[in-house]
């Protein structure tokens, strides 16, 4: 398969099936624009696809994995009726695309990893993470429900209690907590993050592809068996990007303050 046509996300062949996805918009810390955020969503139907690859890594150029969406983009959503009902069709391929494709998906968080890009970095089936690191959902920060992947995958991975705290105070993440809480698999320096990462997809590429394949398959019937609590959540984020909150909540982030919600 050519790949030619993604702008925003650099993919590289590597020995025996292993294909090195980057997040490329170093410039802006690998935040997602309307460009990235769709090809984030295309990219796993086109690697399960795909018949040279058999297992994905996944980073981000520089030093963020993923500042999370594009500022513009929010404020172009807000009140936008038609922008908001094609975000929550791309929101759920991007969740299920990932979720559905057969191959495995290792994650390099070598930084920063919120919204759009957290998805990618928790949805992953294996992540690595650096120490220093910082991970969280912003959502109720930016006046809107913690929807995307939230609902469906923190509470999998490090328990109802842990997430509830986390999402609905938007509190961040370091790196050491969310191995200590189970939220990523494996941390360490970030120097060392993106080499481990190939390392165990070298494994996973050299491993036994049925089935792989067929317990990830298996696995992921806990996160499918979630698909009706992320499709509420993700409704209830669009219903929030039609409120007041989030004007006060975009205004807040861009004057660096703390927002003043009614």
């Amino acid at each position: 398969m050519d790949f030619a046509q993604y702008q925003h996300l650099k993919l590289e062949r590597h020995p025996d099936g292993v294909l090195l996805i980057t997040l490329n918009r170093p410039e802006v810390l690998n935040a997602a624009d309307e460009v990235m955020h769709a090809e984030l969503a295309a990219i796993w139907a086109d690697v399960a696809s795909d018949a040279e690859t058999r297992v994905a890594v996944v980073t981000g150029a520089g030093r963020a994995f993923s500042a999370g969406g594009d500022l513009a983009m929010v404020e172009r959503q807000i009140g936008n009726y038609d922008l908001v009902t094609h975000m929550l069709k791309e929101m759920s391929d991007l969740v299920y695309n990932m979720t559905n494709c057969e191959k495995p998906i290792v994650s390099a968080i070598n930084g920063v990893a919120v919204g759009a890009g957290l998805v990618v970095a928790l949805l992953a089936d294996i992540s690595i993470c650096a120490a220093e690191a910082r991970l969280g959902d912003g959502h109720v920060r930016l006046g809107v429900a913690a929807g995307d992947h939230a609902a469906i995958i923190w509470p999998l991975l490090c328990g109802l209690a842990k997430a509830k705290y986390y999402l609905l105070t938007g509190e961040m993440v370091s790196g050491e907590e969310a191995e200590r809480i189970g939220l990523v698999s494996r941390v360490l320096p970030r120097e060392e993050v993106l080499p481990e990462a190939m390392k165990v997809a070298a494994r996973l590429a050299a491993g036994p592809q049925q089935a792989i394949r067929l317990s990830k398959r298996a696995l992921n019937g806990w996160v499918r068996n979630a698909g009706p609590i992320f499709d509420q959540s993700a409704a209830y984020e669009m219903l929030t990007f039609l409120g007041p909150d989030i004007k006060e909540g975009l205004a807040s982030l861009r004057e660096k303050r703390p927002p003043q919600f009614g």
